[in-house]
Parts: structure tokens; sequence; C-alpha cells
């Protein structure tokens, strides 16, 4: 198989977050993973690479997450619209959504989480970092990305390409109810 991923420099990993783009998580522990999606996250810090995101500490995600202390961040694009929606809508614990949704996911290079790229623009491999009290406390999760990856046609030497060439890799936007926005145009400001 042809792939168009590249590795991403990890100063440019927050990059492939900061525009708020919903999120596939991918978790793994056990013999056992799962994957769903998540509309809240952001980048945290540039060096080295963190990230936060909202994972519900009843979800069957957060439980591989803590089990395993790492997870991954895919970044799907439009074409997977509906694949987004129904793995975020369904549960995990009792059937791999992997195998039900026919997706394929390789091993992350690092921490060997599940990293998917057909149909996503990009991906991050994301070490958890430990806090206790926000453990028990919050649904959101802090970790450092350790690694990442991007298909080039879409993002390349540290910034987005929107175009409609490759209108079904470009990101998409959660809006509430099964709705979406499309990242599908960009606008350049003028330098002051």
């Amino acid at each position: 198989m042809t792939t168009h991923f590249r590795p991403v420099a990890l100063e440019h990993a927050s990059r492939l977050i900061n525009q708020g783009p919903t999120l596939l998580v991918t978790s793994a522990a056990g013999g056992r993973r799962n994957v769903m999606a998540a509309a809240w996250s952001m980048p945290v810090e540039f060096t080295p690479p963190r990230v936060a995101v909202v994972i519900d500490k009843r979800t069957f995600t957060r439980e591989l997450v803590m089990a395993s202390g790492a997870f991954g961040l895919c970044i799907p694009g439009a074409g997977l619209a509906d694949l987004t929606y129904a793995v975020g809508s369904t549960s995990g614990r009792d059937e791999d959504k992997f195998a039900r949704y026919g997706l394929v996911a390789a091993e992350g290079p690092v921490l060997g989480m599940p990293v998917i790229e057909t149909g996503c623009a990009a991906w991050l491999e994301c070490r958890l970092i430990r806090e206790p009290h926000a453990e028990e406390a919050y649904d959101t999760c802090f970790a450092e990305v350790v690694a990442a990856a991007a298909d080039e046609r879409v993002f390349a030497q540290g910034h987005w390409s929107v175009s409609d060439a490759h209108a079904s890799l470009q990101t998409i936007h959660h809006l509430g109810g099964g709705l979406f926005a499309r990242a599908a145009s960009v606008i350049r400001a003028k330098a002051p």
C-alpha cells in the first residue's frame, strides 16, 4: 500500500490540532482496543509538544488509556464524517469498533498505539501525563506527543494546505447532533 503519510517534526505537532478538528481517539491495553470521537482538544505546550483532550471517565476508551498510559489522536478527513459520528455514538466495551467499521490501524512507532491513516489527514501518538487528582476529578487528559505524521497532500513542511483536490481529507469540526463543518478554504491575512 502506498502511503502519503510522512513524519511531522514535533515542533510542528501542535499545528495538527490547533484549528480544533474533531479527532478519533484510539486506545489499546490488555489485548483490547477502541476508537471514539472527540470534539474537545487543544495543544497546551510547544516544547515538548503537549495536548489536552476530553475523554469521559465512564468510557471504555478512558479505561484503556488509564491502563496503557497512552493513546492516539487521528484526524479524520471529511470523507470519514459518517464513521466519525458512528464511533462517537457507540461503545466499544462489548465489541471491537475497528472490526465493526472495517478500520485498519497501524501501530504507532513509539508507543504502539493504533493509528489510522486511511481517510485521515494526520495522527499523533501521545503518552499520558499522569496526574492522579486531575484523573479522578476531570474528563480532560493531558499528554505529551511522542510521534506525529500527516498526509503530505494536506499537511507538509509544518503547514496545512486546503484545496478542493483533496476535499475528502479536509478536517471536520463537530457542530453537534451529527453535523460537521469542513475546513474548505483559507484566508490569508495581510501583514501589519
